[in-house]
């Protein structure tokens, strides 16, 4: 490092602590912006995660891949014939919702222990916690990349062109992306503090998926369709799956996925501006 840059650094300390002005929300808005503009720090731990978890196998992630597609084929041929659904019309619906469940599932469940399974790096190096979160995220996006092609794959078997409304997925994307950090942010916080939080989640996690239309449709509901707007599972899947499949949903949906987001976030940034400080007592 030239000294002209030392001294830079020098004169610019980040993340320094002071008791008599903390400066809590500059402090939690430095280690975001800090955890991003190092994106590439959280992406190659991610893939070390990865390459770790799958060190020995054959085929990798892709093992998951194939036991979605048997799980595919298995609840597809089932479910159509128990609500009596023509197949071209059912399995579109069931790869694109699991894909969407596995994904969102897999985050929750991880997320419970972004940062204490981070515990020898926060206790050693002074990196911006928001780099375990961004850690968690990249890792299972990376792991659902390789399910993603099903989508397609169906699609084109069964002739389901979904047009140009399909791009009215990608704000959802956008607001499911927004979900899944703020997730991640605030139950590996909340479970580094009390570590009996991960069961509930797990237990929580497994009743929303039965009671979330996944893998039987809202339309089954009947009347009673118009509450599953309180659902927000199904708000946050609804807003990508409704587009990719050729069924918008309707602005109610696209209000409370948009309300529910910004509560979600609302909480975990002020959960993270209050208790940032405590992490590394926490893990």
């Amino acid at each position: 490092m030239s000294l002209a840059r030392f001294k830079d650094a020098q004169a610019k300390p980040l993340l320094v602590s002071d008791a008599q002005n903390p400066r809590r929300t500059f402090r939690a808005l430095e280690d975001m912006g800090l955890a991003f503009s190092r994106w590439r720090l959280p992406m190659a731990l991610a893939m070390l995660d990865i390459r770790n978890r799958y060190r020995g196998s054959v085929l990798g992630p892709m093992w998951l891949t194939l036991s979605t597609v048997i799980t595919f084929v298995a609840l597809g041929l089932l479910y159509s014939t128990l609500f009596k659904m023509e197949l071209h019309d059912y399995l579109p619906f069931l790869v694109v919702s699991m894909i969407l469940w596995n994904v969102l599932s897999q985050v929750v469940s991880e997320a419970t222990a972004a940062l204490t399974a981070a515990e020898g790096i926060i206790r050693q190096m002074p990196l911006p916690y928001t780099v375990h979160v961004l850690r968690c995220l990249i890792r299972n996006a990376v792991v659902a990349a390789h399910s993603l092609p099903l989508i397609l794959v169906v699609f084109w078997l069964f002739d389901t062109v979904p047009g140009l409304g399909a791009l009215m997925a990608l704000p959802g994307l956008v607001l499911f992306c927004l979900n899944a950090f703020a997730a991640v942010m605030f139950l590996g916080m909340l479970c580094a503090r009390f570590r009996d939080i991960g069961p509930i989640v797990a237990t929580v996690m497994q009743l929303a998926f039965f009671i979330s239309p996944v893998i039987w449709k809202p339309e089954l509901l009947g009347p009673q369709q118009y509450l599953l707007v309180l659902n927000p599972f199904y708000d946050l899947m609804e807003v990508v799956r409704g587009p990719l499949l050729g069924a918008p949903p309707s602005w109610p949906i696209w209000a409370a996925a948009m309300l529910f987001t910004a509560m979600n976030c609302a909480m975990s940034f002020v959960f993270f501006v209050r208790f940032r400080s405590r992490i590394a007592f926490w893990v």
